[in-house]
C-alpha cells in the first residue's frame, strides 16, 4: 500500500533512524478508498521520544512550533504542512474529562493503539517501509464497516465524553456501524458529553452535519443524528429538540412526530442550512407544553435557537442568520399571504432568500417524504421573478434615485430618509414606477405631503 504523502512527510521519516508511522484518518480514509482531500495536518507517531524525532525533523527542514513533554507530542511545520507528532504511550483519564490525567510512554505499538478510540482510527502505516501495521484488527473492521472500540467500549468512553460525538461523526461520514458493545458503552455515558467544552462538540456537530462531502452519501448526517438520539447524546446537546420525540403532529400534514420530522428535514436540506433545517421547529415542544398547541413555535424557535447556538459558541453570523431563517419558516404556508404582503418580505429577506426557500423546501419534503415542489415556494418564486422583471428594487441601493438626487431636487435634507423609503415601498409593490423621472415626480409630491403634515392644521 503506498499512500499519498507530501513528499516533505516522506523526507521526514527517511531521516529518522526509527520507524516513524502515520496513524489516524489519514491511514483509515485511504483503507477506505477515499480520494486525498488536499490535506495539510498529519498525525504522526514513533517509539522515540521527542529529542530524536526533533534531531531528524530538523534534518528534514522541519521546525518545531510546540513541544509538550509531558505527552510526548511536538508539533512541526515545514512551511507547507503541518504534523503532530507523539510518543508511543497509553493514557489514563480521570473520568470524563478529555485530555489525560496520567502518560506512561511505551514501545509496545499495540499499547499505543490502546489509548486511541475506535480500531478504524488504529491503523499505522510505516511510512519509510510502505508498510501496515494493524495491532488491533482495524483493517477487518474498515473492510466490514463496524465501528469497534480498541478496549471495552465502557472502558473507552466512559475515560472521554468527547468520543461521543466522534462515534456519531464517524457513523455519518463513513457509514459504518457500531457494534453492539459499542452502542451499548455509547447509551451508558451519554451524559459525560457534558464535560466536554462547547467548542469542542460545535466542531464535531458541524462535521456530522457536513458529513455527506466526506463520501457523498446523502443519508450521512440524517444516520449521525439518529445515532446521537438512540444513545443519548442529542437529548444532552440539545435538550429542546430532544422533547419533540414522540411528540405527534396533525396526521393531514406530517407523517412523523416532532423529533423525527426535524431529523428528516436534515434529510432534504443542502449543507448551508442544516443548523437551520435541524433547529426549525425547536419551538414547538416548548409551546406545546406551555400553551397545548404550536401556535407561535417559529418566534418562539427562533428565540431558541439563538440560544442554543450561542451556547454552543457557533459564530455570530451563523447563530443570527439560523435564527432568523427559523423565525420565517413558516411565512405563507397557508399561501393566503396577498401579493403586497409577499412582495414586501421578499424585498425585506433579500439575501436570504434562497437559504428560506431551501428550507421551505426541505420542511415541505420532510413532512410525507415528498420531493416534489414546496407550494410557499412556487408562489413565492413567481411573484419573485415578476418583480425582477418590472425592476422592482431590493435594496435602497438599487433605487433609480438617492440622496443626492433628491438634494438636488431641493428636498429638505431632514425629510430625505422618510421619502426614499416611501418610494422604496412604492416601488417595490409595483417595480415599474422604478424609473429616475418619475421618481423625481413623486418625491416631490411625498415631500410636499410631509411638510404640510409638519405646519399642521392652519
Amino acid at each position: 500500500m503506498h499512500l499519498f504523502l507530501p513528499p516533505s512527510l516522506r523526507a521526514l521519516a527517511e531521516a529518522c533512524p526509527f520507524p516513524l508511522y502515520l496513524v489516524g484518518g489519514s491511514v483509515r480514509d485511504a483503507l477506505c478508498g477515499f480520494a486525498p482531500s488536499g490535506q495539510t495536518d498529519w498525525d504522526i507517531c514513533a517509539a522515540a521520544d521527542e529529542d530524536a524525532l526533533l534531531a531528524a525533523a530538523e534534518r528534514a527542514g522541519f521546525s518545531a512550533r510546540a513541544v509538550y513533554r509531558r505527552t510526548g507530542t511536538v508539533n512541526l511545520t515545514d512551511g507547507h504542512i503541518g504534523c503532530e507528532f507523539t510518543r508511543f504511550r497509553s493514557d489514563k483519564y480521570v473520568r470524563g474529562v478529555h485530555a489525560p490525567a496520567e502518560v506512561t510512554f511505551t514501545e509496545d505499538i499495540a499499547v499505543d493503539a490502546r489509548r486511541r478510540d475506535f480500531t478504524c482510527n488504529a491503523v499505522y502505516y510505516d511510512i519509510a517501509a510502505d508498510k501496515i501495521c494493524d495491532p488491533l484488527g482495524g483493517c477487518g473492521d474498515i473492510a466490514a464497516g463496524i465501528l469497534r472500540t480498541v478496549a471495552p467500549a465502557q472502558k473507552v468512553f466512559g475515560e472521554d465524553g468527547l468520543r461521543l460525538m466522534r462515534l456519531c461523526r464517524f457513523a455519518a461520514q463513513l457509514g459504518f456501524t457500531p457494534d453492539e458493545d459499542c452502542l451499548k458503552g455509547a447509551a451508558a455515558h451519554h451524559a459525560l458529553i457534558r464535560d466536554i467544552s462547547p467548542e469542542r462538540i460545535f466542531k464535531e456537530l458541524s462535521l456530522l452535519l457536513h458529513a455527506d462531502e466526506k463520501r457523498g452519501d446523502r443519508e450521512g448526517p440524517y444516520k449521525g443524528l439518529h445515532l446521537m438520539r438512540d444513545t443519548g447524546v442529542l437529548g444532552e446537546v440539545f435538550p429542546e429538540l430532544a422533547l419533540g420525540h414522540g411528540m405527534a403532529q396533525r396526521s393531514d400534514f406530517h407523517r412523523y412526530d416532532v423529533l423525527e420530522h426535524s431529523l428528516r428535514c436534515v434529510r432534504y436540506a443542502p449543507p448551508e442550512i442544516r443548523f437551520a433545517a435541524l433547529l426549525h421547529d425547536v419551538g414547538k415542544p416548548f409551546c406545546f407544553l406551555r400553551d397545548g398547541n404550536f401556535y407561535a413555535h417559529a418566534e418562539e424557535g427562533a428565540r431558541l435557537t439563538e440560544n442554543i447556538l450561542t451556547r454552543l459558541k457557533a459564530p455570530v453570523k451563523l447563530t443570527r442568520e439560523t435564527a432568523e431563517l427559523v423565525r420565517l419558516h413558516m411565512r405563507d404556508l397557508d399561501l393566503r399571504m396577498k401579493e403586497p404582503k409577499v412582495r414586501r418580505d421578499l424585498a425585506a429577506i433579500g439575501p436570504l432568500l434562497p437559504k428560506l426557500f431551501a428550507l421551505k423546501q426541505a420542511d415541505y419534503s420532510a413532512c410525507k417524504d415528498d420531493t416534489s415542489p414546496a407550494p410557499t415556494v412556487v408562489k413565492w418564486e413567481r411573484i419573485l421573478r415578476k418583480m425582477q422583471r418590472e425592476g422592482a428594487p431590493f435594496s435602497l441601493a438599487e433605487l433609480k434615485i438617492d440622496g443626492n438626487d433628491l438634494k438636488r431636487l431641493g428636498i429638505p435634507p431632514r425629510l430625505i430618509g422618510s421619502v426614499l423609503a416611501r418610494l422604496f415601498d412604492e416601488c417595490v409593490l409595483d417595480g415599474a414606477k422604478n424609473r429616475p423621472a418619475a421618481l423625481g415626480e413623486r418625491a416631490r409630491s411625498i415631500a410636499e405631503r410631509l411638510q404640510e403634515r409638519e405646519a399642521g392644521p392652519q
